[in-house]
């Protein structure tokens, strides 16, 4: 790190202009690839995957995504001739347009299903060739607009679908309200509009590269649509944070009277290694995301380490290359004039910190147990989160969604379940198995739950497949409804097979809600798996860092205690509807099946950013001193307005992104933030030193035998002494 820093210092401007030949390379690329992220899931081995997978051989335009253009009349009846004058004409319209396989007309025969009893409102059904995510942007705003613009006179056109989906206005402002809130905090942190700038200059060129490059991969490696979201979200926060903390030791190197290099190489040898070390724990759990098996979730963790690693390489490069070329300049005016006036021994720990360090070895026990008690009530509500994807009801409720206005209208004229039937799709080698079929279709529309199905339509043989039968059956609930979940359950489980009474033909239960469903029950069923490969993974590697068991316990223990916290935080919101009003949240529904896993994999990076900062401080004060209440009290009191300042940044950038209209980022920011908060104020000042004092110099200890077979790693290095820096060594904490 030394080597590294040095030459960033001494090479400032090549190492500048790199980066900025990085960006510029980036965004060409990434202009001319442009980007596909998808928004959908693909998934294999469930019956939803082999449904749609029969589909596809049997009819491509079959198998592609499915919209819905809805109407309804504000007085009248649909089916009135001048309804069917300005209907009918737009129909046609959309037939001819790209990727349009078929358009089934409530006018129709067999659309007469398509027709609310009372009248007022109907629906036409547009079979694409292709999935949502394969449909280009332009393409899907000229679907969205032919079909809208046969609104007007009492006619209301709204459209519903994943293509309809992406031309939802998304918010921009997020990012910008975040930048604007990290900006403050880093002014009120240094005092000082060229220091608070660099940590955002520094970042921004990475992470903005880092998203070009993301956007290029997103042609050749399945991503989800809030990927780019995900990657800003998560970038901008660690990025601000690790240079933040770098700066910081810069600057303190500076007062004590180091030139510029030795202060820049003496923050790198230290800061900068358990930044290093912070940002591959933060890729390794974002990495443990590749268990799960769902492309667009493997595709989201290779996206996300890459926001990751861009801005942390800036910050171990770029940042020394800035602060080269400034010198002393990222200091205030008042911290210059007093080094010109000789004063190089400024205070490197917090009396207030240190105060509070005290206070709460003094009192471990009552304020571990507060602390532990606001953490496992904050963590409750999880226990009743039921993963599921949100049906188009949760939309945003703005002027410019129409999905959810057209949700509203099939909710009007038909029920809940229209907005997303269940296909139940058969292979068919026989006569008999048509028949066989026909009775599952049967006793599926006498089903409990089952509103209406549609007749059985086969489509033909061919070359290297059956014949296939479909029917679409609509549930009485709608597609985010626990009853639809168990309606999916109860058919696969027992209605088909006591149809079938032994028949050849397996008939499956497929369509966009049995994927969503399919795809919560496998997110679930690995979400154990997941976790704990995450958690052995980080008590494995800070193991390894502190030689120690008792540290990496605590770690991982207080790091699911955020997790949870967070948790529990987003299903009071967005399932139970608990103070939802306050983040946009005007409609409840189940937790994102992604947003669990995203969020413990970041949130368990973080938490760990915030342990190796505190711990590693904590370890170096160890490591001179052997006294191990005032190692934790001293590296407490040192890092303490360091840490709260990176916390105090996070959480600012996250809760901008409850400004999105995306859910899943919403929902995620929300989470994270909470999880920073109770992470920082909580976890970081009250329970690990309380715990910390508990243990004494067991805290450091590790098996001979093990540490023996261990490798050595150093994340503290060696520091560039100074007389006022020996001294503030021998000196005791400030009271």
């Amino acid at each position: 790190m030394r080597r590294v820093a040095r030459w960033c210092v001494n090479h400032r401007l090549a190492v500048i202009a790199a980066w900025i030949c990085v960006l510029v390379g980036a965004v060409f690329i990434s202009s001319s690839t442009g980007s596909n992220y998808a928004t959908g899931t693909q998934l294999s081995g469930t019956q939803s995957a082999i449904a749609k997978n029969l589909l596809q051989k049997a009819s491509p335009g079959a198998a592609g995504d499915v919209e819905r253009i809805v109407f309804a009349t504000h007085g009248g009846s649909v089916s009135a001739p001048a309804v069917r004058a300005q209907i009918q004409p737009m129909l046609a319209k959309v037939a001819n347009l790209p990727n349009v396989a078929s358009v089934t007309s409530p006018y129709s025969s067999s659309g007469v299903k398509q027709l609310s009893r009372a009248g007022t409102v109907a629906f036409a059904t547009v079979d694409f060739t292709k999935d949502a995510n394969n449909i280009s942007s332009s393409e899907a705003t000229t679907f969205v607009n032919t079909a809208r613009a046969a609104g007007g006179h009492n006619l209301q056109v709204e459209v519903l679908g994943d293509v309809a989906a992406s031309t939802n206005s998304a918010s921009q402002i997020s990012t910008f309200i975040g930048v604007a809130a990290a900006l403050v905090v880093l002014l009120l942190v240094f005092g000082s509009l060229l220091a608070a700038l660099l940590p955002l200059l520094s970042t921004g060129i990475a992470l903005a590269a880092a998203v070009s490059i993301v956007g290029a991969l997103s042609n050749s490696i399945s991503m989800a649509s809030f990927t780019q979201q995900l990657c800003i979200l998560i970038g901008l926060g660690v990025g601000i944070d690790y240079s933040l903390f770098i700066l910081t030791r810069t600057r303190t190197g500076l007062r004590r009277g180091l030139s510029t290099q030795d202060a820049v190489v003496n923050a790198s040898a230290t800061a900068g290694r358990a930044v290093l070390f912070a940002g591959i724990t933060v890729c390794i759990a974002l990495m443990g995301m590749l268990i799960v098996g769902v492309s667009v979730l493997s595709g989201a963790a290779v996206a996300a380490s890459i926001s990751v690693l861009f801005p942390m390489l800036a910050a171990q490069t770029l940042l020394p290359a800035f602060n080269g070329l400034l010198g002393k300049r990222i200091l205030t005016r008042r911290q210059r004039k007093a080094l010109q006036a000789g004063d190089i021994n400024p205070p490197e720990a917090s009396a207030r910190w240190a105060r509070w360090a005290e206070h709460v070895q003094n009192h471990r026990l009552a304020f571990g147990l507060a602390a532990l008690a606001v953490m496992v009530a904050l963590a409750i509500p999880a226990a009743s989160m039921r993963l599921g994807t949100a049906d188009f009801g949760t939309d945003p409720t703005n002027t410019n969604t129409t999905t959810h206005r057209a949700y509203e209208l099939l909710v009007r004229g038909f029920g809940p379940g229209f907005s997303g039937p269940l296909e139940l799709v058969a292979p068919i080698h026989a006569a008999s198995d048509k028949v066989a079929f026909t009775n599952v279709v049967a006793a599926v529309g006498h089903t409990h739950g089952v509103a209406a199905i549609t007749p059985t339509q086969v489509l033909p043989a061919g070359p290297g497949h059956p014949a296939v039968a479909v029917a679409d059956a609509y549930p009485t609930g709608s597609p985010q409804d626990a009853s639809t979940s168990n309606l999916i359950t109860h058919l696969r489980g027992t209605v088909i097979p006591k149809a079938l009474h032994g028949a050849s033909p397996t008939v499956y239960v497929g369509g966009q809600t049995a994927l969503a469903d399919d795809m919560a029950t496998q997110l679930t069923s690995k979400l154990p798996l997941f976790v704990g490969a995450v958690v052995l993974l980080s008590f494995l590697l800070l193991m390894v860092v502190f030689r120690s068991l008792l540290i990496p316990a605590t770690a991982a223990v207080m790091n699911l205690l955020s997790a949870g916290a967070a948790f529990g935080l987003i299903t009071a919101v967005f399932q139970k509807g608990f103070l939802g009003s306050l983040v946009g949240i005007s409609h409840t529904g189940p937790i994102s099946p992604l947003a669990p896993i995203l969020m413990f994999a970041v949130l368990f990076g973080l938490s760990m950013d915030y342990e190796v900062f505190l711990v590693s401080r904590m370890h170096e004060e160890w490591l001179k001193s052997g006294d191990n209440d005032k190692a934790v009290n001293r590296g407490q009191a040192i890092t303490g307005r360091t840490v709260t300042a990176l916390a105090t940044i996070m959480i600012a950038v996250f809760l901008a992104f409850v400004l999105s209209t995306d859910r899943t980022i919403k929902m995620i920011g929300l989470g994270m933030a909470t999880a920073i908060f109770v992470d920082a104020v909580v976890v970081r000042t009250i329970l690990v030193p309380a715990v910390m004092h508990t243990f004494g110099r067991a805290n450091w200890r590790l098996p001979e035998w093990l540490d023996r077979r261990l490798p050595r790693l150093d994340i503290e290095g060696e520091v560039i002494e100074t007389p006022a820096l020996d001294r503030e060594r021998s000196a005791p904490v400030p009271v």
